[in-house]
């Protein structure tokens, strides 16, 4: 499910709007939420528009939509496109009602007020059953295909590696990595390709020969 939500601008880092946590959830996340600020922090005008981040028994999804990231917090176990449906759904919402403000505020949380609508979508995608109904019933389900029928295209990052081994969310580092893992598989592929090669230009001799050493073990001993 969707634990928790911050929104901050792009440029700097500023929070400007997230979700009232209880006191059990902010408890339970509070090491998480100072990764989040350590994550803006990390964000580039090269970062990828969308990237989740593995962390323990939970995942960070964030999306970055002019000039704002939308991040979540969500149990590992939750659907990746639901998450991204969900962030999706409050962009557009916060862009239409605070879009032209967002490059001139200056204290932290000055949309405090956006917390009603993100309480509000995130109750209904607590449930991934409850989510999927939901997102059918106001016809997003096309616009999640349309836009994530590849999750896989969604960079994915490790925490640790994020934050203690300096790794980055820029494009070029997350094209780098998939070059890297097409390459590789491109290796195994044309391995296998001689191996198979190798056998179809042996088997014949291979088998002529078996052929004949049954033939003088029959015919000597």
């Amino acid at each position: 499910m969707v634990r928790s939500t911050v929104i901050a601008r792009a440029s700097d880092g500023l929070p400007l709007a997230a979700t009232v946590d209880d006191e059990q959830t902010e408890q339970a996340l509070q090491d998480h939420k100072r990764e989040c600020k350590l994550i803006f922090q990390r964000i580039t005008p090269n970062s990828e528009p969308r990237c989740s981040i593995e962390n323990g028994p939970y995942t960070f999804h964030y999306l970055i939509a002019d000039n704002v990231v939308y991040l979540t917090i969500a149990e590992k176990s939750y659907p990746r496109k639901l998450a991204f449906l969900y962030l999706d759904e409050l962009s557009k919402e916060f862009n239409q009602s605070y879009g032209a403000k967002v490059d001139t505020v200056r204290k932290p949380y000055a949309f405090v007020g956006f917390d009603t609508f993100m309480s509000k979508t995130a109750r209904l995608y607590q449930d991934s059953r409850t989510a999927t109904a939901a997102s059918t019933s106001q016809n997003n389900l096309e616009v999640l295909n349309e836009d994530l029928q590849d999750v896989t295209r969604i960079m994915t990052k490790n925490m640790e590696e994020l934050l203690w081994r300096g790794d980055s969310l820029d494009k070029m580092s997350h094209l780098s990595t998939s070059l890297r893992s097409e390459s590789e598989k491109y290796r195994k592929a044309a391995r296998q390709v001689n191996i198979n090669a190798l056998i179809r230009q042996y088997a014949p001799l291979g088998a002529i020969g078996f052929v004949v050493i049954i033939f003088l073990w029959w015919r000597f001993w």
